[in-house]
């Protein structure tokens, strides 16, 4: 599969407002050089982080939007998947899976269903039974901490002090056995670093890439970091040399969030620094 641009298939929710979602992996995907085709799973007014919004389930209509995919004989270099409402949606991207993945599909999972210890509050525990089904055909996932201890049913690790490397690496393995090639933990926090923990099965790799810690949470930050990183290993690049280039971007972006008082229900403000991709 040749396309004289990479073309990603995006499925997520597109939130209005608020930077989340489609609205940060559309952009980005395209500043570097990819076609972003996105699949919503639901239409938001801005994201669930406020009070009120206008929500528009979309589940019942993503196997008939998915069809006429197929029937334009579409292919994709990546299927990258967010956000997801039901065990319903999952069972949906596994049959779009099996339709769309070719050998040298790469299927990037974000399996953003809870933070802090707990799931979001649209997020169940049969979500995440599903969510495991998906894991297993990953080519590489992105959860944080929260996710991959709920992934792996084992008690959530940010509760202590001080959470080791060692203690992330042995969830990760944990989660690269129930089958993706890669796995991600990102944004564990360790004094005052921020890490993303790498369990690579393709190399037999393991490492950790630090940044500083900015004590304030943007929301959809963990958006901006896996759409970047899904577009830099869609075009080729190692996950060591791509993890890195994210990682940087992500933490200009927070700084600079920060420093110019952008409220964190906004989510953090990427726009200035696409040329930079």
């Amino acid at each position: 599969m040749e396309h004289a641009v990479k073309r990603c298939a995006v499925i997520n929710d597109l939130s209005g407002f608020g930077r989340c979602s489609l609205t940060v992996a559309i952009p980005i995907l395209s500043a570097l050089g990819i076609q972003a085709c996105p699949l919503p799973t639901a239409i938001l007014s801005n994201h669930t982080g406020w009070d009120e919004y206008y929500f528009e389930d979309f589940t019942d209509r993503m196997r008939d939007y998915a069809s006429h995919w197929e029937k334009l004989n579409l292919e994709f270099d990546s299927i990258y998947t967010g956000f997801l409402g039901s065990e319903q949606q999952v069972e949906a991207i596994l049959e779009f899976v099996e339709t769309f993945q070719k050998p040298d599909t790469l299927l990037f999972v974000d399996p953003a269903m809870a933070d802090h210890g707990e799931f979001y509050s649209t997020c169940t525990k049969e979500l995440c039974n599903k969510m495991r089904e998906l894991v297993r055909h990953a080519d590489i996932i992105t959860p944080n901490l929260t996710e991959a201890c709920l992934l792996c049913d084992v008690p959530y690790l940010g509760n202590a002090d001080r959470v080791s490397y060692e203690e992330v690496y042995a969830l990760g393995e944990a989660l690269a056995d129930l089958g993706p090639k890669q796995v991600i933990i990102t944004g564990v926090k360790c004094g005052n670093l921020v890490a993303n923990v790498v369990i690579d099965r393709l190399r037999g790799a393991r490492f950790v890439i630090e940044s500083p810690h900015i004590s304030c949470e943007y929301c959809g930050t963990g958006d901006t970091f896996a759409s970047v990183l899904c577009g830099y290993l869609t075009l080729g690049m190692s996950s060591h040399e791509a993890l890195t280039k994210t990682s940087k971007f992500v933490a200009k972006t927070i700084e600079f969030s920060f420093e110019h008082g952008v409220p964190p229900l906004e989510g953090v403000a990427f726009e200035p620094f696409l040329r930079e991709l």
